[in-house]
């Protein structure tokens, strides 16, 4: 972050503001809608001030701005005047007694920006990209207005209402917590949302005359996220893992998709690399079960699907022999993920009725795989985890009548901005990896399909990481 989010209670208290026209009235109207008793400094007022002067709701000095407007006692200072003379001039007075000060449209001057705001009173929602674009911190505001209907600042009105007898019945913080959620996405807010705040109170007040004050046994959500790129996140698992005390997540889970989680809650990594287990399957099945059992709301999060790859089935399985509840979110496997950000269709009328979805994990040096199967024309076949192992799948698949000639592509770390790939034919490649040698997680991709990716490829990451390397596909040796 550039800028560390805070709010600052402005009520009553002395605020200046520099400038006179149309911009420093938008600024007066967010100082006076947080009660600030504000300080005008300008030789004229735009209609809007003027008004909010001759009716007493502001201080008006008529005249330009001196040194001496800049008193200590201020809890902010905006300077909103076309004159960049002037506004240094209110830069350098108020940093030299240390009060926050605001330059509109110069957030190289500020100590403090003024984010974009909506206003859903008590609830306030602040949206600000640094200085870098009000105008898109507008537009995400705009959207933010569609999601969260003004019936929240009601919401909140309630829950300031029955705050203290709420925190009188429940002395745990996390069954509080949970009382809470659950009247915040249940019938309460139903009824507060559709305009029925009696019905609303009196739903609230029954609900913790019978809530029990022990803590209840816990819950596991087996979450698949994905490939890497947060946007793919389903709105189910996106919820879930807001609402988990304790995230227990593995090596393929992005920093990105890791960040929505709760903040506050517990992290446990459980990743799993080749030859190096933080943890073993065992253990995380145990450790799942613990954590339930002691009350918490646990996220198990996976890379791509839980179910593909991802022991997600061993997991539960154990979570249903030891009564524990559990719910499963799949997720964007990583084939289908990763193939679509490449611009290639694991299916095509033309070159491929089948897939096939198969791990080149390799134990001792070996790959146990129906190669007969796989190797059979007319179908894509996509390998996980199947980097390491490449060599021994390409020889495998010719051995076995592959032509040398089939197109294959190496996806590594697709969906995110690192992603890269390498296409190529079996016959050739091992030299484009040599060439510029990809990284894990990498998926392998076997078939005619491929060849669409000349024309279908849309996804560009970063430019300081986006790399492709095309081999040649005609390789007269073959």
């Amino acid at each position: 972050m550039d800028y560390f989010p805070i709010f600052i209670d402005i009520r009553k208290k002395p605020c200046l503001l520099v400038g006179g026209g149309e911009v420093a009235s938008r600024k007066a109207n967010l100082l006076l809608n947080a009660g600030a008793d504000l300080i005008v400094v300008a030789p004229k007022l735009a209609p809007p001030l003027q008004k909010l002067w001759e009716t007493g709701t502001i201080r008006y000095l008529a005249r330009p701005f001196l040194d001496t407007d800049v008193t200590a006692d201020l809890s902010l200072i905006i300077a909103a005047t076309p004159h960049s003379a002037v506004n240094n001039q209110v830069v350098n007075r108020a940093k030299a007694l240390n009060i926050p000060i605001n330059v509109v449209d110069h957030p190289s001057d500020c100590s403090f920006i003024v984010p974009s705001i909506l206003d859903r009173y008590p609830v306030t929602v602040a949206v600000s990209t640094g200085g870098a674009s009000p105008v898109l911190a507008r537009l995400i505001r705009a959207r933010l207005e569609s999601l969260i209907p003004a019936a929240y600042g009601r919401l909140a009105d309630i829950c300031t209402k029955y705050r203290e007898q709420v925190k009188a019945k429940f002395r745990n913080t996390e069954t509080r917590r949970r009382f809470w959620e659950r009247i915040l996405q249940g019938g309460v807010a139903d009824r507060v949302f559709s305009g029925h705040m009696q019905d609303a109170e009196k739903v609230l007040e029954q609900s913790l005359a019978a809530a029990d004050n022990s803590l209840e046994m816990g819950e596991v959500y087996l979450v698949g996220a994905g490939p890497g790129d947060p946007d793919l996140l389903t709105f189910r698992a996106l919820r879930l893992m807001q609402q988990a005390d304790v995230v227990v997540y593995d090596r393929l889970v992005a920093p990105a998709i890791l960040d929505l989680t709760r903040r506050d809650a517990k992290r446990i990594y459980a990743g799993k690399e080749r030859q190096h287990h933080v943890m073993r399957q065992e253990d995380i099945n145990s450790l799942l079960t613990k954590l339930a059992r002691a009350g918490h709301r646990v996220v198990r999060l996976k890379g791509g699907d839980p179910f593909i790859f991802g022991r997600g089935g061993e997991e539960i399985e154990t979570l249903a022999a030891e009564g524990v509840p559990f719910q499963v979110v799949p997720g964007i496997t990583a084939a289908s993920g990763c193939a679509a950000y490449a611009g290639i269709p694991l299916t095509h009328r033309d070159y491929a009725q089948s897939v096939t979805f198969v791990t080149g994990h390799l134990k001792d040096g070996t790959i146990n795989l129906n190669w007969t199967q796989l190797s059979q024309p007319q179908q894509t076949v996509v390998f996980y985890m199947g980097l390491v192992g490449l060599a021994v799948i390409r020889h495998n698949l010719i051995t076995n009548g592959v032509p040398t000639t089939m197109p294959v592509a190496l996806v590594q770390q697709g969906t995110t901005p690192s992603q890269k790939v390498i296409t190529g034919t079996l016959g050739n490649i091992m030299d484009a990896v040599a060439l510029d040698p990809p990284q894990p997680p990498t998926l392998f991709i076997v078939g005619e399909v491929v060849t669409l990716r000349d024309r279908l490829a849309w996804f560009e990451p970063s430019s300081q990481s986006q790399r492709c390397v095309v081999a040649e596909m005609r390789n007269e040796l073959l």
